[in-house]
């Protein structure tokens, strides 16, 4: 297993995978730690919760570093990274957490409450896009909720995963808590079959999810997907343009468009459709590409080669179905690996940057004339993650929220993870949720007690 820098095509660090016996041995170790772990109180693990945050604040250019380095990021997106994640660590910081409290329902019975406990280590197979963020969602509410946490990471941030769990034991959390293991994708069956993993969690591809769910369903195991997205980014005649295009062409642009929940299909109302497109090309003009490790770049490498094949597949074969392209569309002159930003518009259903997810710094534009046409269009997609809707017509955007087939809708607001939200899709962007009460308990074994 290699670690490579995607910009400088140099190999960072090897690291050799962990065998059969290893992982056995982990799981085990791991299983037993949780008889001890679920029985601290909250109070304590909220504790070191609160030491996690601390320690991603003391070493977050460290870490910013490593994850740019790894996959790619612009440095100042990796650092906006780590500060997400202790952000999320403090909001979890919560002694007296309402969220894991039991809750009383009124029966004939003398008394009946429901109370949320855990059930053991929970595995996680996690993406290389938000390489600490994505595992730290998953990991701080499962040991908030008293269970234990393994990770398989994407094998291009190895060094990421190691990175996460010696900060685990830095922040005074028992060993074998949380456990990276370092394995290829052929055996993750092994791990999800093992009589100690309660639950799987996974952020990926459809194919992968599709496999991981299988899986989870032949050894009856709890399983929670996040997948792909194709969210729309709908833009009514009413909307503040500037603003608007603004937030659409960052969120299109962030991680060089590797972002599971981005922009993606840019529905604008035909009135300003011409207005739409001219200031987003000028913004466009503006973004600076190359070494992510420079402050000032906006769009850096992306992670892997067969991922800016994949996008330039998507683009060229949409092209030759009659796409037009208005802005970039090819590889960087300098530097193969950046793809750069790109704007096109004459889509059609069929064509594979509509069809397909499109996981790069390409936008595509539509028109719409009715907010019927617009809903249709939005909704006419097999993903459902997220979307935003921009318009200063609030009861217009209520009623088209209403409408919207996804797992979150922003207004006037840039789609995105929160603490304090549960964060998931439907259709073939998954099911089950993160983050909030509602990912908490995903989780938890939820008990009936009725005393008579």
């Amino acid at each position: 297993m290699k670690s490579i820098n995607p910009y400088s095509g140099r190999i960072i660090s090897e690291f050799k995978p962990h065998s059969a016996a290893q992982i056995g041995s982990i799981i085990a170790a791991m299983d037993k730690t949780f008889r001890l772990w679920s029985k601290q109180s909250l109070k304590s693990r909220c504790e070191l919760i609160a030491a996690m945050s601390r320690a991603l604040e003391a070493q977050k250019e460290e870490l910013a570093q490593l994850i740019t380095n790894e996959m790619g990021k612009p440095l100042r997106e990796s650092i906006a990274e780590i500060e997400k994640c202790a952000l999320l660590c403090n909001h979890h910081n919560q002694p007296e957490n309402a969220e894991l409290q039991p809750t009383t329902i009124k029966t004939e019975a003398q008394e009946t409450y429901i109370t949320y406990e855990p059930v053991g280590t929970i595995f996680a197979i996690m993406p290389w896009n938000f390489p600490f963020w994505q595992v730290m969602r998953f990991a701080i509410p499962s040991l908030m909720a008293g269970n234990t946490a393994l990770l398989k990471h994407s094998t291009n941030v190895n060094g990421c995963a190691l990175a996460i769990e010696r900060l685990f034991l830095e922040s005074g959390f028992p060993e074998n808590v949380f456990r990276a293991i370092l394995i290829p994708h052929e055996e993750v069956e092994a791990v999800i079959a093992n009589k100690h993993i309660q639950g799987v969690t996974l952020t990926g591809s459809e194919r992968a999810g599709k496999a991981v769910a299988s899986l989870a369903g032949k050894y009856i195991k709890k399983s929670v997907l996040e997948l792909g997205g194709s969210d729309p980014f709908i833009v009514f005649a009413d909307a503040d343009i500037g603003n608007t295009c603004l937030a659409g062409l960052r969120s299109r642009m962030i991680n060089s468009g590797q972002v599971c929940i981005s922009a993606k299909r840019f529905l604008v109302e035909a009135a300003v459709l011409d207005e739409f497109i001219s200031e987003t090309l000028s913004l466009m003009e503006k973004l600076k590409l190359g070494d992510p490790i420079d402050l000032k770049t906006d769009i850096g490498p992306m992670a892997r080669p067969d991922l800016v094949d994949q996008i330039e597949k998507q683009l060229n074969d949409s092209l030759q179905m009659g796409a037009k392209l208005l802005f970039g569309g090819k590889r960087h002159r300098d530097h193969p690996m950046i793809f750069e930003p790109t704007l096109i518009t004459h889509v059609t259903d069929e064509m594979p940057v509509i069809k397909e997810e499109t996981f790069g710094p390409l936008s595509v534009v539509m028109p719409f004339h009715t907010v019927d046409e617009a809903i249709h269009l939005a909704n006419n997609s097999r993903f459902g993650l997220a979307a935003s809707v921009w318009t200063n017509d609030l009861e217009k955007a209520k009623y088209v929220a209403s409408k919207l087939e996804v797992g979150g809708v922003f207004v006037n607001s840039m789609t995105k993870s929160d603490p304090r939200l549960p964060f998931g899709g439907i259709k073939n962007s998954g099911y089950g949720r993160e983050l909030s009460a509602f990912g908490i308990k995903e989780f938890m074994n939820i008990k009936t007690n009725w005393i008579d």
